[in-house]
C-alpha cells in the first residue's frame, strides 16, 4: 500500500534517463525511458484497485516540512478521485511519451521535449494526489510554466508569441487562485482539505465587498479559485491562449488536451464540499460553462484548420465539463473528462499523419447533389422523430424508478438527463446525412445510437457517481445547492425541447425539397455570425488593444511619479 507513493515519482526517472549521457546514446536511453512511465501506469491501476477495495478510506502519505517558522505541508493524499485521475494521466502520459520517441527522433530538441513530457507527467500526478491546497497550488503553478516551455519550437516567432500569451493569461488565473488560498487561510486558518471543508461548513463567515453588498466566505473563496480553473481549462473569456498554442508539435497537444486542460474539472471536484456551500459560484460555473460550450462549438464549425478545429472542440468540451460541475454533477464532469481525454489524445496523435497525408494527397470534399437529400424513407424519418420526442417522456416518467438519484427533487439531475437526450438527438440528427442506404439500416443505426448514448449516461450517473461520491446525502446536497430558479429552469427545458423539434422540422422540410423561408435580416446575420466566429469573436484584437491601453496608462503613471520625485 505504501508503494503507491512511487507512482507520481516514477516519471522523474524518465527525466534522468533522457538527460544523462551524451547524444550518441540518446535514442536508446529515450526508449528505455518508457519503462518508468509504464511502471507508473501499472502502479496507478494497482492503487485504484487498493482504494476501491478499501471503500471510502483514504491512503495518506503525509509529512509536513518546516523551513524556520514557515510550515510547508508537502505530502500525498490518494483517495478515489486521485486514483482515477492517476490512471488517466499515467496511461496517457506513457502512450504520448512512447509515440514521441519515434515522432521527434530527428528533432534537435529531442531530449528537452521528452524530458518535459516526463516532468509534466510527474507534476500532474503530484497535483491530483496533493495532500492540501498549498501543494496543489505549487503544482498548479508549475503547470503554467510548463505550458510555456512545451511550446518547443523556440525559433518560430508565432510559437513564441502564442507561448507568451499563454503564460500571460494563465498568470491572471494563478493570481486569483493565490488570492483565494490566502483568503481561505485567513478565514479558516488551514489549507488541509478535510479541515478546510469542516470549518467552512461550521463557520462560513462573510465579507463586505461594498456598502450593502455582502458575500459569504465560501462564495468569495470559490469564485477566486474558479477564476484559476477558468484560465487553466480555457473557459470564456480566458480561452484565447489555447488556439494560440497550436503551433507546437502534435504530441504536445495530446498531452495538453488529455491532461493539463482537465485541471479545472479536477480542482472543482477536489473542492466539491467547499463549492457545495455556495450556490452563487455554482450558478456562475453553470453560466460560464454553458457559454463556453456554445461559443466553442460555434467557433469550431467556422475554422478551416484541423488543429484549430480540434482546439475549439476541446474548449467546447471543457465548457460542458464546467457546466456539469455547475449543475452539482461533479462526478459526471470527471467521467466526461476521462472520455474526452482519451478521445482527444488519440485524435491529436494522429493529427500529424492526417496533415502529412493531406499535403501529399489533396482530396476535395464531395458536394452532395440535391436529389440525394430525399433518399431517406418515411420509416427512417419516423424512427428518428419518434425516438427523439419520446425520450423526454421516458426521462420524466420512468427514469425516477430506475436510477437511485432524486430526479423529482433535483433540477440538476433533470438537466443532466435532458443533456443525454440532447446528445443522443444530435447524434441521430447527424445520422440523417447518411445517403443511399436502406431505410431499415438507417433506423437501426438511429436506435443503436440512442441506446448507446443513453446507457452510457446511465452508467455514468449510476456507477461512476456511486464510486466517487458514495454518500447519497452529500450528493443530494450538491444538486440542491446547484438548483436554478424555477422560471429559469423551466425556460431551459422548454427552449431545449423546442430547438430539437425545430431541428427535425427544418431537416425534414429541406430533405423533401421544400423551401424554408428565412427573413432577410436573419440571412445577413448568419453571414455576419460566420465571419465573427471565423475570427474567434475578435477577442485577440480586443485583448491586444486593451494591453496597449494598460501599458500606456502605466507609462503615464510612471512618468508622473518620476516627475514628482524629481
Amino acid at each position: 500500500m505504501s508503494l503507491s507513493i512511487l507512482v507520481p515519482l516514477l516519471p522523474l526517472a524518465t527525466v534522468f534517463l533522457v538527460l544523462i549521457g551524451g547524444p550518441a546514446t540518446q535514442h536508446g536511453r529515450a526508449k528505455l525511458g518508457v519503462v518508468p512511465m509504464a511502471m507508473a501506469f501499472l502502479g496507478a491501476i494497482a492503487t485504484l484497485g487498493v482504494v476501491a477495495a478499501h471503500g471510502s478510506a483514504d491512503l495518506r502519505f503525509y509529512e509536513p516540512a518546516s523551513v524556520g517558522r514557515l510550515a510547508l505541508p508537502l505530502g500525498f493524499r490518494i483517495d478515489r478521485l486521485s486514483a482515477v485521475m492517476m490512471v488517466l494521466i499515467a496511461g496517457v502520459g506513457a502512450v504520448i511519451y512512447r509515440y514521441s520517441v519515434g515522432y521527434l527522433y530527428q528533432d534537435r530538441d529531442f531530449r528537452r521535449f521528452l524530458a518535459l513530457i516526463g516532468f509534466t507527467t510527474f507534476v500532474l500526478l503530484s497535483m491530483v494526489s496533493s495532500a492540501n491546497l498549498l501543494m496543489l497550488f505549487v503544482c498548479w503553478q508549475l503547470l503554467s510554466y510548463l505550458l510555456y516551455l512545451l511550446a518547443h519550437n523556440l525559433s518560430h516567432a508565432a510559437t513564441l508569441d502564442g507561448a507568451f500569451r499563454t503564460f500571460t493569461l494563465l498568470r491572471v488565473g494563478d493570481a486569483a487562485f493565490l488570492a483565494g488560498i490566502v483568503l481561505a487561510h485567513s478565514l479558516y486558518g488551514t489549507l488541509e482539505f478535510d479541515e478546510l471543508f469542516l470549518r467552512a461548513a461550521e463557520a462560513p463567515g462573510a465579507l463586505a465587498l461594498a456598502p450593502g453588498l455582502e458575500l459569504s466566505g465560501p462564495t468569495v473563496v470559490t469564485l477566486l479559485l474558479f477564476v484559476g480553473a477558468m484560465s487553466k481549462s480555457a473557459q470564456f473569456p480566458l480561452h484565447i491562449w489555447l488556439p494560440r498554442s497550436l503551433y507546437a508539435p502534435t504530441p504536445v497537444h495530446a498531452l495538453l488536451h488529455a491532461g493539463i486542460i482537465n485541471a479545472g474539472g479536477f480542482l472543482l471536484n477536489r473542492l466539491a464540499p467547499l463549492y457545495g456551500l455556495s450556490s452563487t459560484t455554482l450558478h456562475v460555473a453553470f453560466v460560464i460553462g454553458s457559454l463556453t460550450a456554445i461559443l466553442g462549438a460555434a467557433m469550431m464549425l467556422a475554422q478551416n484548420d484541423i488543429k484549430k478545429t480540434l482546439g475549439f472542440s476541446t474548449i467546447g468540451q471543457m465548457g460542458y465539463m464546467i457546466m456539469e460541475c455547475g449543475l452539482g454533477a461533479f462526478s459526471l464532469a470527471i467521467f466526461h473528462l476521462i472520455a474526452h481525454g482519451l478521445f482527444k489524445a488519440t485524435v491529436f496523435l494522429n493529427c500529424g499523419n492526417v496533415i502529412h497525408k493531406a499535403r501529399h494527397e489533396p482530396v476535395l470534399p464531395r458536394v452532395a447533389r440535391p436529389s440525394e437529400e430525399t433518399e431517406l424513407s418515411r420509416l427512417a424519418w419516423a424512427t428518428g422523430f419518434v425516438t427523439t420526442l419520446l425520450l423526454p417522456l421516458v426521462i420524466l416518467l420512468v427514469a425516477h424508478g430506475i436510477l437511485h438519484i432524486p430526479i423529482r427533487d433535483s433540477q440538476g439531475a433533470v438537466i443532466f438527463l435532458f443533456f443525454s437526450w440532447v446528445t443522443s438527438s444530435q447524434a441521430i440528427l447527424t445520422l440523417t446525412r447518411l445517403r443511399a442506404v436502406a431505410s431499415w439500416k438507417v433506423s437501426a443505426a438511429m436506435l443503436a445510437t440512442l441506446l448507446l448514448v443513453v446507457f452510457t449516461y446511465l452508467f455514468a450517473a449510476e456507477s461512476f457517481t456511486a464510486f466517487l461520491y458514495p454518500d447519497p446525502t452529500e450528493l443530494a446536497s450538491y444538486f440542491h445547492a446547484a438548483a436554478l430558479p424555477t422560471p429559469l429552469f423551466d425556460a431551459l427545458v422548454a427552449t431545449t425541447t423546442l430547438l430539437i423539434v425545430l431541428g427535425w422540422v427544418y431537416l425534414y422540410a429541406r430533405s423533401h425539397g421544400r423551401t424554408v423561408r428565412v427573413p432577410a435580416w436573419a440571412e445577413r446575420g448568419q453571414a455576419h455570425l460566420y465571419v465573427l466566429f471565423l475570427n474567434r469573436l475578435y477577442l485577440d484584437e480586443i485583448y491586444a488593444k486593451l494591453g496597449l491601453a494598460v501599458a500606456r496608462a502605466m507609462t503615464c503613471l510612471d512618468r508622473r511619479s518620476w516627475g514628482r520625485t524629481g
